[in-house]
């Protein structure tokens, strides 16, 4: 077997157990063939008599991240997924989840067995927050390091690909978190090989990675061979790219252009759809402008704006980021614009912010709740059930792409807290303190409990026995019928936002979206509002109360309807 590394600084490069050199080939790379290793081989590298460490493109950490790389055979595994042809993003819904709090096990075996309950949701896609090895036993993942490895928590590379398998066989997609901004603070052995950070503070969580800087044309390989990895070996069909607005790269060609020119060639080689879905906060359509035009190519981009004006509608929260997004017409815009904040000035920002969205409304994914928006506050808690029923009806009738979070589909009581797991003393005992500061001005009254307690991570799983009550059970099946409904009318799935149509009503507090025939109308307020309609309606989905008669619709206190105009 023939071992790789690429260590541009090096003078000496060792491998262990073996004790063998490897020779220098050139642009940084070493190379060695050692015939006895093979697939379950454990190794490590030295380098100019430091270490030892783990492979930079490990594809398995049994012992975790301060263990040694094990050889890891992709071909070994054999697929059941043939029939599967990949699924486009367009008309799809994602749930979102974490692998260690969707079930009580928290293993990729575990969440098999739930897939059911996401096809009778009507799902069709699962998103699968970042699996890369983390410290300790716990963590959401965004503190990985040994990306091309899979954490062993959760079941290792096999666990993985048999999730994926079952996934396809199930008729479900699957899209991938990867952090591709920073590593985690701890286990992170990148330094000694290369300069694949800048050594400067790139974002709030760590170091830039080194995109634009001398020997960064190998370092943007790794990244992007990462990418292919996930999309080849191990069959996922998408991924969601972590804060990209913390990649800093002033390339001609911006890194995630030239990572969409790669994963466009990977689906014309393996003949299916493959996704990419970036998270940013610039409101920038360029995002998912054609790099023919001089954008970057994303088939999709996260949007918090929409989700910012639902909070503020459902809950009257309008704290920190939210005072922006208070108005009713902040929530019209969302639905009839894309971005509300498209140039215009942004208080919490204290600036102007944005450029206006031009792109059809499937190329934003939108959620009324996500792991950062549920998580970043510090109890962790998620709207009532009351509060998502409005949320889901907007959500999954607005003309963009629904994303749902764990347990959202029948108001689950479990928080998701902030947790880790880390070895360090420094880092654990200095991670309440750094979050507290990476939220200030947020508006929060900053009283989360220790992310190094164990007990945050197990409050924070989802709680399935929760489905024999009546109050989950019927939001359950609200979402449900939503989805199904979504999925029955083409108006529903309709991305072109010229086409929907809002008023409103600020002090009455409802809001009526319109797309051709078909109404949808939302009373915010605690008392029931009646609404004049020239037309006669056919209640499609409603909540308990909502009437139709002589020439008027009346609606309940915080309640909604969908309905379709007859002349």
């Amino acid at each position: 077997m023939i071992f790789e590394v690429w260590a541009p600084r090096a003078s000496r490069v060792e491998i262990l157990p073996w004790q063998r050199e490897l020779r220098a080939e050139g642009g940084g790379w070493w190379s060695v063939e050692v015939p006895e290793a093979g697939h379950g081989s454990d190794y490590r590298y030295m380098i100019d008599g430091d270490g030892p460490y783990p492979d930079p493109r490990s594809r398995r950490q049994p012992e975790g991240i301060f263990g040694p790389s094990r050889v890891y055979d992709h071909a070994r595994f054999t697929w059941e997924d043939h029939e599967w042809k990949g699924r486009d993003l367009r008309g799809s819904v994602i749930y979102e989840l974490h692998v260690g709090a969707f079930t009580p096990e928290g293993t990729f075996a575990a969440a098999i067995g739930k897939l059911e309950h996401l096809v009778e949701l009507g799902v069709d896609f699962v998103e699968i927050m970042p699996v890369a090895p983390v410290p300790g036993g716990r963590n959401w993942g965004y503190d990985g390091v040994d990306l091309y490895a899979v954490n062993e928590t959760y079941g290792g590379p096999d666990g993985l690909k048999m999730l994926v398998d079952a996934c396809h066989r199930a008729g479900l997609g699957v899209i991938l978190d990867v952090v591709y901004n920073h590593l985690g603070p701890s286990g992170n052995f990148l330094h000694p090989f290369g300069p694949y950070l800048t050594g400067t503070q790139g974002s709030y969580w760590g170091e830039a990675v080194n995109l634009d800087g001398p020997d960064s044309d190998e370092v943007r390989r790794y990244f992007m061979d990462n990418a292919v990895q996930w999309l080849r070996d191990y069959h996922i069909d998408g991924l969601r790219l972590d804060a990209v607005h913390a990649l800093h790269d002033r390339r001609a060609v911006h890194f995630l252009a030239e990572l969409a020119d790669e994963i466009d060639a990977l689906s014309c080689h393996l003949g299916r759809p493959l996704t990419l879905i970036a998270e940013s906060d610039l409101n920038d359509p360029r995002m998912i402008m054609p790099r023919e035009a001089g954008g970057y190519g994303m088939a999709a981009q996260w949007s918090d704006d929409l989700h910012h004006a639902i909070h503020a509608a459902v809950t009257g929260e309008n704290h920190g980021y939210y005072a922006d997004f208070a108005p009713l017409a902040s929530l019209a815009k969302a639905l009839t614009s894309g971005f509300v904040h498209d140039g215009g000035y942004s208080g919490f920002r204290r600036r102007s912010h944005g450029k206006p969205f031009t792109g059809p409304g499937h190329r934003l994914v939108c959620c009324s709740q996500n792991h950062d928006q549920i998580g970043n506050r510090p109890r962790g808690d998620r709207m009532t059930p009351a509060q998502l029923r409005l949320a889901a009806g907007i959500l999954l009738a607005s003309p963009y792409t629904p994303m749902l979070f764990m347990g959202e589909e029948w108001g689950t009581r479990s928080p998701f807290l902030f947790f880790t797991d880390h070895v360090e003393p420094a880092l654990r005992e200095g991670e309440g303190e750094r979050r507290r500061r990476e939220f200030e001005g947020f508006g929060y009254e900053w009283d989360a409990p220790d992310p190094g307690d164990e007990e945050s991570f197990l409050r924070s799983k989802v709680d399935w026995s929760e489905l024999k009550e009546e109050e989950h059970w019927s939001l359950l099946c609200w979402y449900r019928d939503l989805i199904a409904l979504r999925k029955a009318l083409p108006e529903l799935t309709d991305p072109r936002l010229d086409r929907v149509r809002v008023e409103f009503d600020e002090a009455a507090r409802w809001l009526r979206m319109g797309r051709q025939s078909l109404s949808v109308v939302v009373n915010f307020c605690p008392d029931s509002v009646t609404l004049p309609l020239s037309e006669t309606p056919i209640l499609l989905i409603a909540e308990e109360g909502v009437s139709a008669d002589q020439g008027a619709l009346r609606i309940p206190g915080q309640s909604m309807v969908i309905y379709r105009s007859v002349t």
